[in-house]
């Protein structure tokens, strides 16, 4: 039997990170599809393109300039662009924003979508984004919104940054935070919000192993014990 699971919520609620959690005590994939809109915006930077500029971003997918591709070594996806490994590249604030940006556009979107879609179908699988439960696999039989308030998103994100060596302004971060939020809930393609029959997951006060544990309960109700 697959096990399918769809986790969707906001910038910095901390569905990767849970996911790769999750998906390794299940013993199943865990495609972060974040990463993949992350890896359309890099390739819009490193062509000099304003995210913003849709025609200019679709032309990119013509030119055969963002070939966005999966690997998983040691159970970790590994991101890559024209065969490039870009796992780290696309961790910066700048690229996020990016990503939002391109998300929007309907030649990125269906381009990544069919490829997440073929994945599914092979294997089982837990994936997080931004439209998984809406879009993707509207039909997974686990849907989980995963979220927790900006300021509590904004902290987290920072010691994130903080343990990379890199210096974070929490008010920077929570500004981005709110502005990433506002175009992806705000965009006409596909715009993040909760499915129907996904579970609210709001982990504001939540430490991460209770933030598993409570991602595990609900699976288990649905496939039982894994």
């Amino acid at each position: 039997m697959l096990v399918t699971i769809a986790i969707d919520g906001p910038v910095s609620a901390g569905k990767s990170t849970l996911s790769d959690a999750v998906a390794r005590r299940l013993n199943i994939l865990h495609l972060d599809t974040g990463a993949m809109y992350r890896a359309v915006g890099l390739a819009a930077l490193q062509n000099g393109i304003d995210p913003h500029d849709q025609e200019a971003v679709e032309r990119i997918f013509l030119d055969n300039k963002a070939q966005v591709g999966i690997e998983y070594e040691n159970e970790r996806q590994r991101t890559l662009l024209n065969g490039q490994d870009v796992s780290q590249l696309i961790r910066t604030e700048e690229v996020g924003l990016a990503a939002s940006a391109v998300s929007r556009y309907p030649t990125v979107r269906r381009y990544l979508v069919d490829t997440q879609r073929r994945l599914s179908e092979k294997t089982s699988i837990l994936m997080d984004g931004r439209d998984i439960g809406t879009v993707v696999l509207p039909h997974a039989p686990v849907k989980i919104f995963l979220t927790a308030s900006p300021e509590a998103r904004a902290r987290r994100r920072c010691l994130q940054l903080k343990k990379q060596g890199k210096k974070a302004c929490f008010d920077e971060v929570l500004r981005d935070l709110v502005k990433r939020d506002e175009q992806d809930r705000g965009r006409a393609a596909d715009p993040l919000r909760q499915a129907d029959d996904a579970v609210l997951l709001d982990t504001s006060n939540l430490d991460f192993e209770q933030s598993v544990r409570a991602i595990m309960d609900i699976v288990e109700a649905r496939y039982g014990q894994k």
